[in-house]
This record gives C-alpha cells, sequence and structure tokens, in this order.
C-alpha cells in the first residue's frame, strides 16, 4: 500500500509532495490526527500532563497501587 500525505488548506486536501498517480486513479483518505478531542479538551489534557511531570519532579507522586486503593476508598 502507497502511503501519500496531504494536508487541509482552505477546505482543500493538498498533496505534500507530487503523485505519480494516473488520472481518474481512486483513493482512500483517512484522518491521521482525529482523536475526537475539542481544542478545549486537548489543552486541558496537556496542562494536565505538565501539571503531573512537574508534580513528579517536586517529588509529590505514589504508586499506582496505592492511588488506586485511595480513589475506591472515597465515598
Amino acid at each position: 500500500m502507497q502511503v501519500i500525505r496531504a494536508t487541509v488548506r482552505n477546505g482543500r486536501i493538498v498533496l505534500d509532495e507530487p503523485t505519480t498517480l494516473p488520472d481518474g486513479h481512486e483513493v482512500e483518505l483517512c484522518i491521521v490526527n482525529d482523536d475526537g478531542m475539542s481544542e478545549d479538551e486537548r489543552q486541558r489534557l496537556h496542562a494536565s500532563i505538565a501539571r503531573g511531570i512537574r508534580d513528579g519532579r517536586a517529588g509529590r507522586e505514589m504508586e499506582l497501587d496505592s492511588f488506586v486503593d485511595q480513589l475506591d476508598a472515597e465515598p
């Protein structure tokens, strides 16, 4: 299978490089970076990851099993 990269610009799909496909050749497209998240959700996720990294570097961490046990104990 040949992979051809393209980018959407102004609502049009633009190939990132020339292709040797013949005219009339049918292609199937799939979205590579569609995770179903809105831009706001993605920004919140990245902020949460950054907070987690800072917490880890500051020594505020715990074992996963302890964390899950603590979550299970909450009402």
